[in-house]
């Protein structure tokens, strides 16, 4: 990885070179340039009131995203690490302002300083976040808002018709599978667009807590619609995975304090029979005294911290050996669905953050050289080809859309193991061959060689079509390079 990654940085300094004295081309070209030594950008999407800013700050694993209906809701906002807190509001024309840090209840409350949204291009939070060190996140309004200006700003943030997006994946929020949200993928990918595939996506059934009416068994019955929607021949297409998730429970679960822990544990010592009928509603839950022990501030605390559903699930949980604060936090984070999501974040995302950052650069600095063609960009055009040549992750992930459309076809059985090796369900090496995570080496290279041999036997077979002669062809790259990987990293020693 590191060869590209030097290589798409000279592409970048000749390019630089090449338009000496053409100030706007300079400055795409700096913000190219920094983007590749930036973490990661994801950004958080979806229509309104999906959930979008709770799962940020469950992933952040603190209260500085905007959740309620305020103005800063309105436009795009950037969270970033930083070794000190900052805000720093970015207008659409004039220069960056900083903007005074202010906390209430131990919440960030961001303002836009008298400045109406439609007059911010976006703000940036700079926070001292671990979970921010190598991953940039972008909230975004909620799209189909009933201000098209809202909307708009999402949209021309994630899919510009002029620039690579901003974001080099996407967190797509939604509650039901709606046209509007297919809509939205399918403009990610759409080959209309000069951009498009430009970025990748995860796709969220967020807020699953309040199917069944809150009961214990709501995640269960959200599982069963995630597995419902992964087969939907469109979203596997547009997605890379499928993940049901409890926002606040998740936001609850990486924020839980010791106080609420004791109040809880107060419920849980209650009469079974008592306690379901003092849980079978928000408002009865709220105007009961059983126990005494939690007084009515920490009920009201309870409810807008977890809802009626994590107050359940939290005491039954506890009843179930969660004796501790950290214990009970670790479990709810896992039942919520975070520790999944972020699991594929890592091996879907992260691991491939540097290809992901390459393919927006390859786009912008492509596009550059045909909107302002110039003399002498006949020695920059021949680097571009072989950066492209040499980026095989953009043709996998390509490859991995079009097998689970089916727009690309194999025979049945080969099927699940292209997936697999494509990074389908994870891009370490012992993900895609199937093997423990504690594998040796003898046995990864083992697993990789005999994978080699079974696609370049089913390219070389007669009945093979040039189409699936082309699939197998990008999955013995894949296994190739898992091989140069392991002799590469011997030779080291």
């Amino acid at each position: 990885m590191k060869p590209v990654t030097s290589a798409a940085a000279e592409l970048l300094r000749e390019t630089t070179e090449l338009y000496a004295g053409d100030h706007t081309a300079l400055s795409m070209l700096e913000a190219y340039s920094c983007r590749l030594q930036e973490p990661l950008r994801v950004a958080v999407a979806g229509m309104a009131k999906a959930g979008k800013s709770t799962l940020l700050n469950a992933i952040i694993g603190e209260e500085i995203a905007a959740t309620d209906a305020g103005e800063c809701t309105k436009v795009v906002t950037w969270y970033r690490h930083g070794h000190v807190p900052k805000l720093t509001l970015h207008p659409v024309e004039g220069q960056p302002r900083e903007l005074p840090i202010r906390r209430r209840e131990g919440h960030l409350v961001l303002t836009l300083d008298g400045h109406r949204p439609e007059e911010v291009k976006h703000l940036v939070v700079d926070w001292p976040s671990p979970a921010l060190k190598n991953l940039t996140l972008i909230d975004t309004p909620g799209l189909a808002s009933l201000a098209e200006s809202v909307s708009a700003r999402s949209e021309n943030s994630m899919a510009p018709d002029d620039a690579p997006s901003d974001a080099d994946a996407i967190i797509y929020l939604m509650r039901h599978l709606h046209s509007s949200d297919v809509k939205f993928l399918e403009a990610l990918q759409d080959p209309k667009r000069r951009f498009s595939g430009a970025v990748s996506s995860l796709v969220v059934l967020s807020r699953v807590d309040e199917i069944g009416a809150g009961r214990i068994e709501s995640l269960v019955s959200a599982g069963r619609i995630a597995d419902r929607y992964r087969q939907d021949k469109k979203l596997r297409r547009l997605s890379l995975g499928i993940i049901p998730v409890a926002g606040l429970l998740a936001q609850t679960a990486r924020t839980l304090r010791q106080s609420e822990y004791v109040a809880l544990a107060e419920l849980a010592k209650v009469d079974r029979s008592a306690r379901e009928r003092t849980l079978l509603s928000t408002d009865i839950f709220l105007a009961s005294k059983n126990p005494s022990t939690v007084n009515e501030e920490m009920r009201t605390c309870l409810v807008n911290r977890f809802g009626i559903f994590g107050i359940r699930l939290a005491v039954v949980l506890i009843q179930s050996g969660s004796n501790d604060a950290t214990t009970l936090a670790q479990e709810l984070a896992r039942r919520s669905g975070l520790d999944e999501l972020l699991d594929l974040l890592q091996g879907q995302f992260q691991a491939r953050a540097a290809e992901l950052k390459i393919r927006s650069v390859i786009m912008g600095v492509d596009q550059l050289l045909k909107d302002r063609p110039r003399p002498g960009a006949e020695r920059v055009s021949p680097m571009l080809e072989r950066l492209l040549s040499a980026s095989h992750e953009p043709r996998e992930l390509r490859l991995l859309m079009r097998l689970r459309s089916g727009a690309a076809t194999l025979p049945r059985e080969f099927a699940p193991e292209a997936e697999q090796l494509l990074g389908g369900s994870g891009t370490s090496v012992s993900k895609r061959l199937g093997l423990p995570e504690e594998a040796y080496q003898s046995e990864i290279e083992e697993a990789a060689l005999a994978a080699v041999k079974r696609w370049r036997t089913l390219s070389e077979h007669p009945l093979s079509d040039r189409a699936v002669i082309d699939v197998c062809r990008t999955i013995v790259r894949t296994c190739e390079g898992i091989i140069e990987d392991l002799q590469s990293t011997a030779d080291q020693r």
